[in-house]
């Protein structure tokens, strides 16, 4: 069965090259160019060809650019490098702050041990003077820095200018002379550098010897303050010894004693013989009532005699203080009392004193040795090649540097450019 006639197409007829296309038909003939075209076609998805690429004004600044920055400085730090820059050599010297053994005997025996070895604090101290004014100065003074580190005359930019300022002078130091400082060993080492060997060996030198001096310097400083300390204490015991002296002295004279003990051992020995010949004679009393009677005038005497002991030996105890005293006379007992107060006084004195006088003599003896002093472990060298500038790494250094500045630089610029 065939289709109706309204439905039938004209079949089209080929287009010839140079001709027109027919014109779009009206209507319902808009199906027909749909299905003869279907939707969905792989050549409609295919994008336009990319124009071909040419170098561009911005590809060759950006050529020049690199040129400038990075090729032409490099180069030119090359050239001055070889050229201009001047040899530097280094002398090193190595050193350590060391203590003797002090220990005296009385330490010793008091159980106090004291071992010689480094002191890390002494070697910060010299540390941080070996970076100071003060030594830069001395140094300046005594070699005359600024024309030893002005002598090349064509290098600028390693060497000192010969008018340059004392804080000029202590940071081209800082550059020049640095430090390798082993906290838990204390030992510290110097390297020095100079455009001549001579030069290099003679600075560090000055500077060995400088650190010594002021190590020298610290070691005094302790011992005055040693020193002084005992004779202080020396004088105090002095003072006080020659007042216990005059104290007992001054009581000898007012009592009119020499030494009381002695005189209370005489007077003791006194009282014992008065009541020995008190029991002998109320011994004899007895035995004259036993064979005489009361009449006998020999038993009269005795009792008499008894009498007169008893008030003897009264009178003995009294200057004994065993009975106490009058108002105006003092008991032997306090006179022996005070006279022991004063004696012992002056024995803690004289004690005192000697120790204090050990002590000195100690000081003293302390005082003639070095309680620091400064141990070079490695003396100043002579250097026989230069060592400094180290051209290789300076010029990698430089290139290196100036290649990531022109990169970011360089990207920045195309980021920028592409945002707007």
């Amino acid at each position: 069965m065939t289709k109706p006639e309204k439905f039938k197409t004209a079949p089209q007829a080929p287009i010839m090259p140079g001709s027109k296309a027919p014109p779009r038909p009206v209507g319902g003939s808009s199906v027909s160019t749909a299905r003869a075209r279907p939707l969905g076609d792989p050549h409609d998805a295919v994008p336009p060809p990319v124009s071909s690429s040419f170098l561009r004004l911005r590809h060759g600044l950006l050529v020049l650019s690199f040129i400038l920055c990075v090729i032409v400085p490099t180069g030119g730090t090359a050239w001055y490098l070889w050229t201009r820059a001047a040899d530097q050599y280094v002398s090193k010297v190595g050193f350590s702050v060391r203590r003797e053994d002090n220990s005296s005997a009385i330490d010793l025996l008091g159980g106090l041990n004291a071992f010689s070895g480094s002191s890390s604090s002494d070697t910060d101290i010299l540390y941080e003077f070996i970076q100071s004014q003060r030594l830069v100065s001395d140094i300046d003074d005594a070699l005359d820095l600024r024309r030893i580190w002005s002598l090349p005359e064509n290098d600028p930019i390693f060497t000192l200018d010969s008018d340059a300022s004392i804080e000029d002078l202590v940071n081209y130091w800082s550059n020049m002379v640095r430090l390798s400082y082993g906290a838990g060993s204390g030992l510290l080492e110097v390297e020095v550098r100079a455009f001549t060997a001579a030069d290099a060996t003679q600075i560090a030198q000055s500077l060995f010897d400088e650190s010594s001096n002021m190590i020298n310097e610290l070691s005094a400083i302790a011992r005055e303050d040693a020193i002084g300390y005992a004779r202080e204490e020396l004088d105090a015991g002095l003072e006080r010894l020659r007042q216990a002296r005059e104290t007992l002295t001054r009581f000898r004279n007012e009592n009119q004693l020499i030494n009381p003990e002695s005189d209370l051992q005489s007077q003791a020995g006194l009282l014992g013989t008065l009541q020995a010949q008190q029991a002998e004679t109320l011994i004899e009393i007895d035995l004259l009532r036993d064979i005489s009677g009361q009449a006998d005038p020999r038993l009269e005497q005795a009792r008499r005699r008894l009498v007169v002991i008893e008030k003897r030996i009264d009178a003995e105890r009294q200057k004994l203080g065993f009975r106490g005293a009058g108002a105006d006379d003092k008991a032997f007992s306090e006179i022996v009392g005070e006279y022991e107060r004063l004696t012992v006084d002056r024995e803690f004195a004289e004690q005192a004193y000697v120790s204090a006088l050990a002590a000195y003599d100690s000081a003293q003896a302390e005082s003639r040795r070095k309680t620091r002093y400064l141990a070079a472990y490695m003396e100043p060298t002579q250097a026989q090649t230069a060592r400094y500038p180290e051209r290789g790494t300076l010029l990698m250094l430089v290139g290196m540097f100036l290649f990531l500045i022109w990169s970011i630089t360089s990207l920045v610029l195309y980021s920028v450019k592409d945002r707007r």
